[in-house]
């Protein structure tokens, strides 16, 4: 449970929470060329510059947010390399078809979801006029609907689980050019998207989690940093659909959750505050003036420095709106940040400060002549607050239409949104939500059929479902965490060999796999050919000699050290360091105990060492070397008190 510093009642809220996971998936090629996926590059050999232009959707209507991104005229630039990238993804030459490896994963993901598979596989296109992919659409299908999870006695419905490929990598995004490489784009990608079933933070993130535990268990999608990402949906009572997108890590999204929560809430609340001063989307009342020759000689080095470059000043008187833009919205950010978040992205106007405005000026010298003197430009009433910006003439005048245009929306509540994550828990203004215009059919592409033989076949592949594999593994004296790592972990198939054949614990074979092993790669000892063709016989022979895990960790070491030689001969050697070790600790123990004896001068040296090799004899029972407790013994009769 994660506690925040702000209490809140998530169910009074209304708060609902749906997910999208994009998985990668492990395949050798992309989705729609024969270029290898997972091929990552930090160089590149060409680059590509391109513009983006909405188009029409099957309905004769634009894309929102393809208009918003339009806006932006943005320079989009590839960074290409010619060993993970070929002339479709740049959209120079048509599609293969689709990669039938891939379809095959997805449709194994969708039946361990319990999904109804489409029997006819379309292709579509989605547009994304972000610069992500080239074509400025995104080619999708729909796999499989209608699926659920158990999820703390009720069910969470996966409502569909799509194919796609994957984006570009963002390189920089600065002013109006933005940069990505393109060795990335085109990997087969899994879409699973949920119902709006989960009602806490820490729900979004347990149900992301088990989800994860489902696809993991194929062994057919990739691992590590960037193969996953997942997109929040977030609403509350009053509020609407908010999107935080491209979250990498599922320990972010308890804090994403509680703050877009609190976000949404504050925002209603500033809703009701402009509706108390009659200040609605028809009533609001704006002025706009050019503020260049305010800030010449500013002491304030931003705006002065941007009038030395050459930029425009521009403000935004919004009338009743005083202390309005101070108005807390989660996280420790205000309404002012909102409609930083809008300029920054649409207008392209990332220079900070992004926006000041008159009710939190900076305070430097000569503050107060230069506030009064904005003040008296724009005829300020007391009830009146006035935005700034600076940048090119035309970026500046975007920008104040967006201030404007988001008050609007201020007035209305929440808008549908996508945001970015930022670090706390925060998030930032990305894109408008996208809507159901941006779809389209892919005409380069014939339907795929969805035979019944093909899915018998993929049933048979679908592994058992982790929840029910945890509990047997805790039936089998497993603790609750110990099962979930070695199911979800790459050695759940050796794990249970291991414990059909050999006659060890099975969390003493559990504790090799997941902690052991791990512990011994980490500091470079090669043991992936060793487990393959040795560990089950070594669990066997392990679990006739009763070995701890510690020993059967030292035999793995032994094994890699020596691949030649062969299981038994490295737990013989294994066996004898642990006699040899014994047999130290039961001298060590006998000599304390015999110290009067062996300080009394009338008994001869011979005798007092016979019988102290009795008693290290019978103490030390199968792990008895004569030659060797000889050895200390003598040392010790030798030198008595030592």
């Amino acid at each position: 449970m994660h506690v925040f510093p702000e209490d809140i009642d998530y169910q009074q809220l209304g708060l609902e929470v749906g997910v999208e996971i994009h998985q990668q998936l492990l395949t050798e090629r992309k989705l729609f060329c024969r270029c290898p996926a997972g091929r990552y590059s930090s160089t590149h050999k060409a680059e590509v510059l391109r513009h983006m232009r909405p188009t029409l959707s099957e309905m004769g209507t634009y894309d929102g947010t393809a208009l918003m991104e339009f806006k932006t005229k943005k320079n989009v630039v590839y960074l290409l390399d010619p060993e993970s990238v070929c002339t479709y993804e740049i959209d120079d030459t048509p599609p293969f078809l689709v990669n039938q490896e891939a379809l095959d994963i997805a449709l194994q993901i969708a039946l361990a979801l319990g999904c109804k598979i489409i029997d006819e596989v379309h292709v579509t296109r989605k547009q994304y006029l972000d610069g992500s992919i080239p074509t400025g659409f995104q080619r999708t299908m729909v796999v499989g609907i209608d699926g659920a999870i158990p999820y703390k006695g009720r069910t969470i419905r996966i409502l569909q689980l799509n194919l796609e490929e994957d984006a570009c990598r963002e390189v920089s995004d600065i002013g109006h050019t933005i940069t990505f490489r393109t060795d990335r784009l085109g990997m087969p990608l899994a879409e699973i998207i949920t119902g709006a079933d989960m009602h806490t933070p820490t729900e979004a993130a347990e149900v992301i989690r088990l989800i994860s535990r489902v696809v993991r268990a194929t062994g057919k999608v990739r691992r590590g940093l960037g193969t996953v990402r997942q997109d929040v949906n977030v609403s509350i009572a009053g509020g609407t659909r908010c999107e935080i997108k491209g979250v990498p890590r599922i320990g972010l999204i308890p804090a994403l959750v509680h703050y877009e929560a609190i976000r949404q809430k504050q925002l209603l609340e500033l809703r009701d505050a402009l509706r108390h001063r009659g200040l609605f989307a028809a009533s609001l009342r704006y002025e706009i003036h050019k503020l260049t020759d305010l800030f010449t000689d500013s002491a304030f080095a931003p705006f002065r420095e941007a009038v030395q470059r050459g930029e425009t000043l521009r403000g935004i008187k919004l009338v009743g709106l005083r202390g309005l833009l101070n108005h807390p919205v989660g996280a420790g950010r205000t309404f002012a940040d909102e409609l930083a978040g809008r300029v920054r992205v649409i207008a392209c106007l990332d220079q900070s400060p992004i926006l000041v405005h008159t009710d939190s000026f900076p305070h430097y010298p000569g503050w107060e002549t230069e506030l009064a003197a904005v003040r008296e430009r724009f005829h300020m009433s007391v009830q009146d607050v006035v935005c700034i910006v600076h940048g090119s003439d035309a970026d500046t005048n975007t920008a104040v239409d967006e201030i404007r245009a988001r008050v609007v929306e201020a007035t209305e509540g929440v808008p549908n949104e996508t945001r970015q994550a930022l670090p706390g828990g925060a998030t930032d203004f990305e894109r408008i939500l996208p809507g159901p215009d941006r779809m389209y059919p892919d005409t380069d592409h014939p339907p795929t059929r969805i035979t019944a033989e093909r899915l018998a076949r993929l049933q048979m592949l679908v592994p058992e479902q982790p929840w029910l594999r945890s509990a047997r593994y805790q039936r089998w004296g497993l603790s609750a965490t110990l099962a979930e790592q070695i199911g979800d972990g790459p050695y759940a198939a050796l794990f249970e060999r291991a414990v059909q054949e050999s006659s060890l614990p099975p969390r003493t074979i559990a504790a090799v796999l997941v902690a052991l092993v791990p512990a011994l790669t980490r500091r470079g000892v090669p043991l992936g050919p060793i487990l393959n063709e040795h560990f089950v016989e070594l669990a066997r022979r392990a679990g006739r000699a009763k070995l701890n895990a510690q020993q059967i960790g030292a035999a793995l070491k032994e094994l890699a050290a020596s691949p030649a030689a062969s299981v038994q001969e490295v737990l013989a050697r294994v066996e004898q360091k642990r006699d040899r070790r014994l047999l130290r600790t039961v001298v060590a123990q006998v000599v304390r105990e015999h110290q009067a004896l062996l300080a009394d001068s009338k008994v001869a040296e011979a005798k007092k060492l016979r019988y102290l090799m009795g008693q290290v004899r019978r103490q030390a029972a199968n792990a008895f070397d004569g030659r060797a407790a000889h050895a200390l013994l003598a040392r010790a009769v030798s030198t008595p008190g030592r």
